[in-house]
């Protein structure tokens, strides 16, 4: 099971890089959707997933527009 979660974990980070978002909302949504899903799959706490994807995707965005 192990082997799996970090499987889902290294998905979800590459998917939620791959997707930055051309808004500020389209960013936080799909920055809080990726974290949800890690969050899920590690068993912890959805909302603070989602609000540490929300963030990290906007901050990496916005700091790095050019590779999104």
């Amino acid at each position: 099971m192990q082997k799996i979660t970090k499987w889902a974990v290294a998905l979800s980070t590459a998917a939620m890089l791959a997707g930055c978002g051309d808004t500020l909302t389209e960013q936080a949504v799909i920055g809080g959707g990726a974290g949800v899903a890690v969050s899920h799959v590690t068993k912890g706490d959805l909302l603070t997933g989602a609000l540490v994807g929300a963030v990290s995707n906007v901050a990496y965005c916005q700091k790095f527009p050019s590779r999104c």
